[in-house]
């Protein structure tokens, strides 16, 4: 079995592209990535090492039912992996934005995994640096840097994949040395 388990949650695709990006970045350490929608939380709690993915909707939101996800996502899916005791997982996450057009709830969707995940005991790993974005407010950004890599691929699709590397290359290793 692959060390590094990747799962996302989305509806429109390019939060599925990027877990794919990162699977084949990192090659038989990653496991084939999942949308949490076609999983059971058994399967997420095989692995120690994870990598997690998701899009902001309306207002901050993370995707599901309510948000027009037929098949529901994150925000039905978080309770059930919340309900377990996460520590010993090791986690990094990632979230989709647009800086321009939701500046001010940039990337929120993805400090409401944060925060779940952290309350039920992960260690959170992967922060970002702000520079290179343009946006008024992030929930996303604690203690000056995001909570883990913020993509903006329909805005900033030329530094997507240096983005996706050089955080890739950051975390490897704290995910790895879960194993070690």
């Amino acid at each position: 079995m692959a060390e590094i388990g990747i799962f996302f949650g989305t509806d429109s695709g390019t939060t599925r592209l990027m877990a794919k990006k990162m699977a084949k970045i990192l090659g038989d350490v990653a496991a084939k990535p999942l949308n949490v929608n076609r999983i059971s939380v058994e399967d997420m709690l095989a692995y120690d090492a994870l990598i997690l993915g998701t899009p902001t909707y309306g207002e901050g939101l993370l995707p599901s039912q309510t948000t027009g996800v037929k098949d529901g996502s994150w925000e039905e899916f978080l309770p059930q992996l919340c309900a377990h005791d996460l520590s010993g997982k090791v986690i990094a996450l990632y979230g989709l934005g647009d800086q321009n057009k939701y500046g001010h709830r940039f990337a929120n969707g993805m400090f409401e995994l944060y925060s779940a995940l952290k309350q039920a005991g992960a260690t959170i790993v992967g922060d970002w640096p702000t520079e290179g974005y343009e946006f008024s407010e992030s929930r996303a950004v604690v203690d000056g840097k995001f909570i883990g890599l913020v993509i903006d691929h329909g805005n900033q699709p030329l530094v997507t994949d240096e983005r996706v590397a050089g955080w890739l290359e950051q975390v490897k290793s704290e995910l790895l040395a879960v194993h070690a």
